[in-house]
């Protein structure tokens, strides 16, 4: 909770932003843009998608807490995940966070381990799956700009291609180690973890195996519904992220309302959010800026300013909005986890001094 690690990815974001203004600024184009009540109503609509993706995330969060967490309770935690990986390497997400939070409620660690190892599989499928059935539907300009196979990427499609297979790998094995075999996959952590490159990481590596165990006995005992609920709900959060961005597009720019494109849309928008997931910086901050220029230019014609102007909306309803909502969220919440001690505490001492009496 230290304000370097709040200051930082915001340094980061507004300075790439800034810098692409500097570069790419036009104001002819800047005037061109009409605040008309068609752009006001998709920008609201787009905050609209952003709150049913907070939602729904939470729902998820709900069903694989097993509903031990209020669906209120659920809406706080996610606000802390967002926040934790906004500050985080988008390649470590929030997920190290979000194991030390949960296991600050009420749940036991193995059934902390499971949720938070489940959702990585959860957030991975969503995207091995649908993305090659993206592919089918649109072709291989759904990764990049005119490609008509898949021998004409270069550059960001290269890229999203090792992308897309070092996330099946990982996500293959989280799931195997959740599902098949969590004894073969401790017992490949451990030899990994004798290393000498992977020696800082050992302590790591071996509590990871062992919370394998501990998540895969919880998880093969949830029978089909839980699991279909858990996707549906993943699936939802992430088709309204995207949503989210198609909104502000439509907003500002001439981009096609019919079905083919925004479906283009839709499946580039997944493709950049592959590379994205492996990004170095903290939320993303500043790669995601540029990225953004370079993988949508066909979708905005030309207009780099409102290709500025949508960045800037976007990163700032789905990053900025989430760091300043964890200062205000993640001090009322330590108060709330300190009370709970101070409470237990208190309990235990009570059933302490009844033992001794008796």
């Amino acid at each position: 909770m230290r304000t370097s690690r709040i200051i930082l990815p915001i340094l980061i974001g507004l300075g790439v932003v800034g810098y692409l203004f500097y570069q790419q600024f036009d104001l002819e184009e800047w005037n061109a843009i009409q605040w008309t009540r068609h752009t006001l109503i998709w920008v609201g609509i787009s905050l609209t998608m952003l709150v049913i993706r907070h939602l729904a995330y939470a729902m998820r969060l709900y069903i694989l807490s097993e509903k031990d967490f209020s669906y209120k309770k659920c809406i706080e935690l996610i606000f802390i995940w967002e926040f934790s990986s906004a500050v985080s390497p988008t390649s470590v997400g929030g997920s190290a966070v979000a194991l030390f939070v949960l296991s600050q409620e009420k749940l036991s660690a193995g059934r902390t381990a499971s949720l938070v190892l489940y959702t990585v599989v959860l957030d991975s499928a969503f995207f091995i799956f649908t993305l090659p059935i993206m592919l089918a539907i649109i072709g291989p300009m759904m990764i990049r700009p005119g490609a008509e196979n898949l021998a004409d990427l270069s550059g960001w499609g290269i890229t999203f291609m090792i992308a897309y297979v070092l996330m099946a790998i990982y996500a293959f094995f989280i799931f195997w180690g959740l599902f098949i075999s969590p004894s073969s996959t401790r017992k490949l952590l451990s030899v990994g973890a004798r290393w000498r490159i992977l020696k800082r990481f050992r302590k790591t590596i071996f509590t990871m195996g062992r919370d394998m165990v501990v998540a895969s006995n919880h998880m093969r005992a949830k029978p089909l519904k839980w699991h279909i609920g858990a996707f549906v709900s993943t699936s939802i959060a992430w088709s309204f992220r995207f949503l989210l961005l198609s909104c502000l597009f439509i907003a500002f720019t001439d981009v096609g309302r019919d079905l083919f494109t925004q479906t283009a849309l839709y499946g580039r928008l997944e493709s950049m959010f592959v590379i994205i997931a492996f990004s170095p910086t903290p939320g993303g901050a500043g790669f995601v800026e540029t990225l953004f220029n370079d993988f949508l230019d066909d979708f905005v014609a030309g207009n780099m300013t409102s290709a500025l102007l949508i960045a800037t909306l976007w990163r700032g309803f789905t990053y900025y909005a989430y760091l300043l909502a964890g200062v205000v969220v993640i001090p009322n919440w330590i108060r709330g986890v300190i009370a709970r001690r101070k409470m237990q505490k208190e309990e235990d001492a009570k059933r302490v001094s009844i033992v001794e009496a008796v």
